[in-house]
This record gives C-alpha cells, structure tokens and sequence, in this order.
C-alpha cells in the first residue's frame, strides 16, 4: 500500500504560479496512475489532471488546460503539479491519488490511495 503527502500549497495572487509535489512511500510510484483533484468549500472533489503509469500519458479538466501541468519523476518517487497563470476560482483544497487497478481512470471513484491534501488559495 502507498502513503501519499502533498505540500507545496499557499496564497498566491491571482496570475502567480505554485508547483505542489506528491511524495509516496510504501511503494514505488511508477507502480501506479497517478491523478491530482481538488476540493473547494462546499462543493464536491474534482478531477484536475492525471498521468498514466508508464507511457505519461496525461489528461486534464478543460478549465487548467494550458495552466497546469502533471508530471513524475519515479526516481524520487514524486508526482508533481505545476500551475500557472493562477486564478481566483483554482482555490481549493488539492490532494494526490493513486490507482491500485490496472487501466486508467479520471473520477474519484477510480483511485484507490489518497493524500491528505493541501490548500491552495489565490487572491483576486
């Protein structure tokens, strides 16, 4: 079983950028897809980005394409997400997933391990 902790969250002003990082232990990364969702006040988690096991094949929710960017570096055993050109409505709690199945998966209900998130808040 794989342990997730993100960091990286903050306040940042609107058009400010933030790189979150997504540290696993237990098991390898490259063992799982990976995905990135976040959660604002009052409303239900979403998806955000994701990235397959081996190929790094990515997928992302239409508002942060072109914003944000997903990606791995299995030796340190982290997954990352860039994000750019920040905006008052990226505020949210975000939190890392892994995919304890095979195949590929963009809802929440199709990752198995979960960190505990960390915020993000952009000012206007």
């Amino acid at each position: 079983q794989v342990q997730l902790v993100e960091s990286g969250g903050g306040l940042v002003q609107a058009g400010g950028s933030l790189r979150l990082s997504c540290a696993a232990s237990g098991r390898t990364l490259s063992s799982y897809a990976m995905g990135w969702f976040r959660q604002a006040p009052g409303k239900e988690r979403e998806f955000v980005a994701a990235i397959r096991r081996t190929v790094g094949i990515t997928y992302y929710e239409d508002s942060v394409k072109g914003r944000f960017t997903i990606s791995r570096d299995n030796a340190k055993n982290t997954l990352y997400l860039q994000m750019n050109s920040l905006k008052p409505e990226d505020t949210a709690v975000y939190a890392c997933a892994a995919r304890g199945r095979s195949g590929m998966g963009l809802g929440v209900a199709d990752y198995d391990y979960w960190g505990q998130g960390t915020q993000v808040t952009v000012s206007s």
